[in-house]
């Protein structure tokens, strides 16, 4: 049962390309974790630059670098 919880800041997608993102996202997951399209869930959510380090950086990322799947390339 694959989750992709995916946060980043304002891209301002269109409907078009969110549904793009979305399928990319459902089909690179089926497709290396083998999991039915029925299985996966996404959940997508934009944070404004301002918020990003207290919201997302401090209290998801900083806490498991090392344990990420991938650690970023920055630090704040």
């Amino acid at each position: 049962m694959p989750h992709i919880n995916v946060k980043c800041y304002p891209k301002h997608l269109s409907e078009q390309q969110m549904k793009d993102f979305i399928a990319d996202l459902t089909n690179v997951t089926q497709k290396h974790l083998n999991a039915s399209e029925d299985s996966i869930s996404i959940s997508y959510e934009e944070i404004p630059a301002e918020q990003w380090k207290n919201e997302v950086f401090d209290k998801e990322i900083r806490p498991n670098i090392g344990k990420l799947a991938k650690d970023p390339g920055y630090d704040m």
